[in-house]
């Protein structure tokens, strides 16, 4: 059975719009509040709400890429602050932000969320900004940044005998020509593999910098249905965080997801759609293992494979974090983009994942349902 009657939480809460801007390698010419307010009025208008009637707002951001503390605070010109609104913010992926909503739909206290994040990384050092959420003792003062340590992660996957750059570059190609059908795309189409980044990661493999915003609508119960023709119900959600040190963990693996998908129901039925967040190319080779996922460089959208046991999953088929990976917005990306082929009718039971920290620390999983046709 699909659609809320599946739920097994207290109330039944569904995705029911989502936008996003189009993902730029710079946008200097813009500021976060101007980079927002676009995205907002797009989503509010898919639902017909106006921002007054939005019962909860919670934002996703980093400071660290801003430059300065409490930055969420000026975006907060873009929604709407006056009269006074009930508000939160993450200082994480936007996919976070959509979790605290959601909890907080579940307590009956809102009926509606608007969830929003962005990230503008094209200012500064993407790999040196993320050096700073490692080990403060021991790790970050040797300067690993993040295509080093994901590096590290892919030589494992191919020591292990579980990937090669060949199947690392067929991933990469496959993303990169499924995002020709994404407007929002920063890279489609072919993309050449390029010299080493750090070895055995080309740039091909490695995500774009760039700077872009997502949000997204939930809504609970019959309200779902009165401002969205077929809702994307969010019929479980879980996230699960390993040890902090990347030589602390098996790096051909993530536990954390499989054990969060488990929690979500995502292994109780057979999903068709998969957007899992994978900057590098080599860490989708460990997601589709947690999830026991098997695809293929088909390409359009058809990363086919099985989905533990039965049925053809298209992985990506936005292109995912390789074809637009802004900072703090590309894991609610991954739930907006499951929940819009929902919407579509393409999609009946999608799962999402997002994930933050080096080498898969802390991962998300989403699994969203359509009502049963």
């Amino acid at each position: 059975m699909t659609g809320p009657e599946a739920s097994r939480y207290a109330r039944d809460v569904a995705v029911v719009a989502f936008a996003q801007s189009d993902h730029l390698r710079r946008t200097d010419e813009l500021s976060e509040v101007e980079m927002v307010m676009p995205v907002l009025h797009q989503v509010l208008a898919a639902t017909g709400l106006r921002a007054g009637e939005i019962g909860f707002t919670c934002s996703g951001s980093s400071d660290y890429l801003a430059g300065r503390a409490f930055s969420f605070t000026m975006t907060l010109d873009g929604v709407g602050a006056w009269p006074p609104i009930s508000e939160s913010h993450v200082e994480m992926d936007g996919a976070w932000a959509l979790y605290e909503a959601w909890v907080k739909l579940q307590t009956g206290e809102a009926d509606t969320a608007l969830v929003y994040s962005y990230g503008k990384s094209s200012p500064g050092s993407v790999r040196d900004v993320l050096t700073r959420q490692l080990d403060p003792y021991y790790l970050a003062p040797l300067w690993p940044d993040s295509v080093a340590l994901a590096a590290l992660q892919a030589q494992a996957l191919i020591d292990a005998g579980e990937t090669d750059e060949s199947e690392l570059a067929a991933i990469a190609a496959r993303s990169r020509a499924d995002a020709g059908a994404n407007p929002h795309a920063q890279l489609r189409g072919t993309v050449p593999q390029g010299d080493y980044q750090v070895r055995p990661l080309r740039t091909g493999d490695c995500p774009p910098i760039g700077d872009g915003v997502a949000a997204v609508v939930l809504a609970a119960g019959d309200l779902a249905r009165q401002l969205c023709e077929r809702p994307a119900w969010i019929t479980g959600i879980d996230h699960r965080i390993e040890a902090h040190g990347p030589g602390l963990r098996d790096l051909t693996d993530s536990p954390s997801t499989r054990i969060a998908a488990q929690h979500a129901g995502f292994f109780d039925a057979p999903v068709d759609t998969a957007e899992l967040h994978a900057p590098f190319s080599s860490q989708e080779v460990v997601l589709r293992k947690a999830l026991g996922l098997r695809a293929t460089a088909t390409g359009h959208g058809n990363g086919t494979g099985n989905g533990h046991g039965t049925g053809s999953v298209a992985v990506n088929p936005s292109g995912g974090a390789l074809a637009a990976n802004p900072m703090m917005a590309a894991g609610l990306i991954r739930i907006g983009e499951a929940a819009a082929r929902i919407h579509r009718g393409v999609s009946d039971r999608a799962v999402a994942h997002a994930t933050s920290g080096p080498c898969l620390q802390q991962n998300l999983v989403a699994v969203l349902e359509g009502d049963t046709r």
